[in-house]
């Protein structure tokens, strides 16, 4: 109150002071007024153009149906409720055959699809943020969005590059002057981008633009570093890319679909089609599903071998010999369960194990990732984040949950299953001087010969 007293006095000096006489109600509400009146004034004097209520959010215009005619005269005779149905399950399918397709084709195209995704989202949520605040005029907003994607970008892949093409870069010498100095030209390239921001700034929009500098950031940081992680949990098998992916679809077809039958029982305000019977339908099948999966996927080494560059064949190969995380292991079982099943022991990978951890995330916590961006478009007035996909809406409304489950499995990885990659190591050996790998050499070699695996030589 006394800053508030300070500020009248600021800016509306000729404003008459209040009765010191009045006492009780009076004098409480005559403050709580007064306090207002000059709240808004401040806000008027400051906030200008930048300070909006929510009911001041313009209204985007909805985007348009990009449903194909053949199937809208097909389900021209449904409801809107089974036509609707009809469109998802037939996009679903047809979508999921597609990455089936991409699978086979190899890693580096899935590689690709990361990207094509990552682009695709950070692209439907930049223009929200534009549509939004597009009456302002901000000068290089969407130029300087799309720059700093291409920083990022830069900087993310050329530490893969950096890691797991070593061998590679060290037959081409431009290229490795790009990686000995990537930090460095990735943060100048920064810096740049930041000094054409501070360069931008216009009066009067001050705020909102920080505003949006704030939005590129955070989309980067959901977008670009996720799909990171996406990458690096490809290049530990392909194994720890499609198990947790596809949990995640999974849960997604049978909530829905345990919703849509027997959905009765709201689950969030947030989303209001999100129904108990589907998040607990959705929980038991995709731990099932995970379970089922894990154990096809460990018998083949394409998937379960780390995904590896090799400089001879010039292409990235999947052989290997597993470890024992994908090689049957007998369990004991409990009491209950041998009475039930009439055998003491069973045989299981190990990461089958895994799987009923990665598939329970992606059932109970991946699910608000979706509502995290149900508040999100709730926040803005929008239905879907684009009509990318008919019946599903855009390509982040496809994989709001699929960027939180990256983030878990990488720090499952690298917490509980990660060891020393020999593989990066001889490659990072591989680029060092002769006279460093000769010290090396000399250091492991007595190394072995001191714990007794080596026979130590004999000098004649």
């Amino acid at each position: 109150r006394e800053y508030i007293k300070h500020r009248e006095e600021q800016f509306s000096p000729g404003k008459k002071k209040r009765n010191p006489h009045l006492h009780g109600n009076n004098k409480e509400m005559t403050e709580n007024s007064e306090i207002r009146s000059t709240e808004t004034d401040i806000d008027d004097r400051y906030g200008d153009l930048d300070s909006r209520a929510d009911s001041d959010i313009p209204e985007i215009p909805p985007s348009l149906d990009r449903t194909p005619e053949i199937l809208k005269k097909a389900l021209s005779g449904l409801s809107s409720r089974w036509k609707n149905w009809w469109i998802r399950g037939i996009l679903t399918l047809t979508m999921i055959s597609m990455f089936f397709l991409i699978i086979y084709m190899g890693s580096f195209m899935l590689m690709l699809l990361v990207l094509g995704i990552q682009v695709k989202c950070f692209h439907e949520i930049i223009t929200i943020g534009y549509r939004v605040y597009h009456s302002y005029d901000l000068p290089w907003f969407r130029t300087l969005s799309w720059y700093f994607l291409l920083c990022v970008n830069y900087f993310f892949y050329g530490e893969t590059v950096a890691d797991y093409f070593a061998t590679f870069v060290q037959r081409e010498e431009q290229l490795q002057f790009l990686i000995r100095y990537h930090r460095f030209i990735s943060f100048a390239l920064y810096l740049a981008g930041f000094c054409m921001f501070v360069l931008s700034l216009v009066k009067k929009h001050y705020r909102l633009q920080f505003y949006m500098f704030a939005w590129t950031h955070v989309t980067l940081l959901i977008t670009v570093t996720q799909s990171h992680l996406v990458i690096q949990n490809l290049f530990e098998g392909m194994i720890w890319f499609l198990v947790p992916i596809s949990s995640v679809i999974c849960n997604d077809i049978t909530a829905y679909l345990f919703g849509f039958f027997f959905g009765r029982t709201p689950l969030i305000k947030l989303s209001p089609k999100k129904t108990w019977e589907g998040f607990i339908g959705g929980f038991f099948s995709t731990v099932v599903f995970g379970f089922i999966a894990a154990y096809v996927l460990s018998k083949y080494q394409y998937f379960v071998c780390p995904v590896e560059y090799r400089s001879d064949v010039n292409s990235f190969v999947t052989e290997c010999e597993p470890t024992e995380l994908f090689q049957l292991q007998s369990y004991s079982l409990p009491p209950f369960l041998q009475a039930v099943l009439r055998q003491e022991t069973v045989s299981l990978y190990p990461f089958q194990i895994h799987s009923i951890a990665l598939s329970t995330f992606a059932s109970l916590i991946g699910p608000f990732g979706g509502f995290f961006a149900s508040g999100f478009k709730r926040a803005f007035k929008i239905k879907d984040f684009a009509n990318t996909i008919p019946g599903h809406g855009g390509i982040m409304d496809r994989f709001d949950c699929q960027y939180l489950m990256a983030t878990f499995v990488h720090v499952y990885i690298t917490s509980f299953i990660r060891g020393p990659n020999p593989s990066k190591v001889l490659q990072q050996l591989l680029v060092l001087q002769p006279e460093q790998q000769l010290n090396i050499y000399k250091t492991l070699k007595t190394h072995l010969i001191e714990k007794g695996i080596l026979q130590p030589t004999l000098k004649v």
